[in-house]
């Protein structure tokens, strides 16, 4: 009862921290984006535009082989196909787009992110360019073979539709009723190299970490914990080469694993919601505060942090965090290679929440596909 009672006192503090790390999101890579800003509008519009009418002008400024490509069913189906390696996109990628498809791309991804967010994408982007150099088949790295793809017809008065940007390392899916966003996942971001090695011309500088704010409080948290806990958070000597959930259309819960947030104390519960708001920061406020609020919903006191693998900086490590209804997963089992995903094993895609909605419409209620 003690330890339940010290979870209670801290757990206001932490939400306090984690609405404050949402609020005060990290500038993040921005000297990195600037090797790729030709592929993204470099200003934001002096009034936001809504994500509809983005998509609207998207479509609009696409020729007709182009929007075939574009324009997605919006079916399970279609839109769980996703993955993180190279290869093929579904969509139309930066590449082949037009200054205005571009233009009208870029507002897209603002409807969703914050700057700091559009920089982190191109930052992902960006890393392509060290890629070109380290790796023997380089030439194939491309920063610019990054696709969007509309699911649905995309307008104000729409009931569900969705989009996303994919490409190496980059998987981000959105799922909207009109110009509201009911869901922001499935999201991962990966980074390799995880710490660039030496400058690439001036797109990408020696000792970048695309995803450093993620592993560092990550560390925080770890080396916090006394030698008990910290047993009991390193559940394995050695990580598993990947996420462990892969690109499955559905997750399912790992295994519940590590230190559980019920055994913290209330410093150490603010770190642990310091660190899953560092794989949220890169969303408009009001987006990040909605998977706050489900987070919470689903039980602070369902959550544990666990770790696999080496604790020292460079060497192969990984670590997750878990609750009843989410995972988020952190890889670096090359040590210099990242892989980072956060699920919703009922949200992804807002399957839930659409769920609902068609429960309420009955039978007879479609949406409309391409």
């Amino acid at each position: 009862m003690a330890t339940r009672s010290r979870s209670s006192r801290g757990d206001g503090r932490c939400a306090r921290t984690l609405r404050a790390s949402f609020r005060d999101a990290t500038a993040l890579c921005r000297h990195v984006a600037a090797g790729v800003l030709i592929v993204m509008s470099p200003a934001a519009p002096a009034q936001p535009e809504t994500a509809s009418s983005a998509a609207a002008r998207l479509i609009q400024a696409s020729p007709t082989n182009a929007q075939a490509a574009l324009l997605q069913p919006f079916t399970d189906t279609a839109r769980s196909d996703w993955h993180y390696t190279p290869r093929r996109r579904t969509g139309v990628a930066w590449r082949d787009m037009s200054e205005a498809q571009r233009a009208a791309a870029t507002d897209l991804l603002r409807s969703a992110l914050t700057e700091n967010g559009l920089d982190k994408v191109r930052a992902v982007m960006a890393l392509e360019i060290a890629l070109r150099e380290l790796e023997t088949f380089g030439p194939s790295r491309d920063p610019e073979n990054y696709a969007i793809a509309i699911f649905g017809e995309p307008n104000k008065e729409a009931r569900a539709w969705g989009w996303r940007i994919e490409g190496h390392h980059l998987s981000l899916h959105w799922t909207l009723r009109g110009d509201e966003y009911v869901a922001t996942l499935p999201q991962f971001f990966g980074a390799n190299p995880a710490r660039v090695p030496r400058d690439f011309g001036k797109a990408l500088r020696a000792g970048t970490r695309v995803l450093g704010e993620e592993e560092d409080r990550a560390r925080v948290l770890l080396a916090s914990l006394s030698p008990r806990l910290r047993a009991v958070a390193i559940f394995d000597a050695r990580p598993y080469g990947d996420i462990i959930t892969r690109n499955v259309p559905r997750a399912s819960p790992p295994e519940a694993k590590g230190v559980a947030f019920t055994e913290l104390s209330g410093a150490q519960q603010a770190q642990l919601l310091s660190l899953i708001s560092a794989f949220a920061e890169h969303l408009k406020p009001e987006l990040a505060q909605a998977r706050l609020v489900r987070l919470r919903a689903g039980g602070l006191d369902s959550i544990r942090f666990g770790w696999a693998g080496a604790v020292e900086p460079g060497a192969p490590y990984y670590f997750r965090i878990q609750g009843a209804a989410f995972v988020i997963e952190f890889d670096n089992s090359g040590g210099n290679h990242v892989h980072s995903v956060w699920r919703d094993f009922d949200g992804d895609w807002g399957r839930d929440v659409l769920a609902e909605h068609y429960r309420q419409a009955g039978p007879e209620h479609r949406h409309g596909t391409r």
